[in-house]
């Protein structure tokens, strides 16, 4: 990362209408937040079909909450670090103009301030009923036991994350595409840019009549540098804070 390309960035931010942020699990990563995929092919030491499907839900319901209770029970343990802090202070500046997508599902940018975020792989911090569909706001402390009930119709209750296979729920997924369409610069923060359907808003931002520009931050090149206007290379928590001041 150049000094140069730090102040090309945040003159392109001064200048921008909307803009949008797609984080991923980098950021969260820096807080002490295990990435969920890892290089051998398993989820936290969990086949993916065991833990993040449909069916396997449908087989195990109580491996998947033992799982999950695992992963929130981790939350309890971490703080949003000073590249969520940026963040936030980036859309104090912007306001109704800024969109923060994450395909994070640790809540760690609410926890932060960041206002107006779109959580697309859903949140911890959150169950959804099997039964009757209601979505109910959880407290991350709280003991949800592995096998725990809707309070309403005392169905299953599962957690409220888009697993493998699953559509992304449109209330969250087409505002999120209007963001990136509609924005002048994206920023890439801490995502490889391999996921999909996320991945497609790095395309999408770029590809219009008026294309955006595109910020990485990100600790390496990823898939999303090849259509990145800049690459700002290093922790999002040293970088972001940077570019922050910078812009200021």
């Amino acid at each position: 990362m150049t000094d140069e390309d730090l102040s090309r960035a945040a003159d392109w931010l001064r200048l921008a209408d909307r803009v949008c942020v797609l984080t991923g699990a980098g950021v969260s990563a820096e807080s002490g937040v295990p990435t969920f995929r890892a290089s051998d092919g398993l989820w936290e030491g969990h086949r993916i079909e065991d833990v993040a499907s449909p069916d396997g839900f449908e087989r195990d319901p109580k491996l998947v909450w033992q799982f999950y209770n695992a992963r929130r029970a981790t939350v309890r343990t971490v703080k949003p670090n000073p590249g969520h802090l940026a963040l936030v202070a980036l859309e104090q500046r912007f306001g109704d103009r800024f969109t923060l997508v994450t395909q994070n599902v640790d809540g760690l940018h609410r926890t932060a301030g960041s206002k107006n975020v779109l959580e697309i792989h859903g949140s911890l911090h959150r169950t959804r009923c099997v039964g009757c569909g209601r979505v109910t706001d959880r407290n991350i402390s709280e003991d949800l036991g592995d096998e725990p009930a809707c309070p309403k119709c005392y169905g299953q209750l599962r957690p409220d994350i888009v697993w493998f296979g699953e559509p992304l729920p449109e209330n969250v997924w087409l505002p999120s595409l209007n963001a990136a369409y509609g924005c002048s610069v994206l920023l890439v923060v801490g995502t490889s840019a391999v996921v999909h359907p996320a991945a497609s808003l790095v395309p999408i931002a770029k590809r219009k009549s008026q294309p955006a520009k595109v910020i990485e931050v990100n600790l390496t090149q990823t898939e999303a540098s090849r259509m990145a206007d800049i690459g700002l290379y290093g922790p999002s928590g040293e970088v972001l804070p940077k570019l922050v001041e910078r812009l200021n």
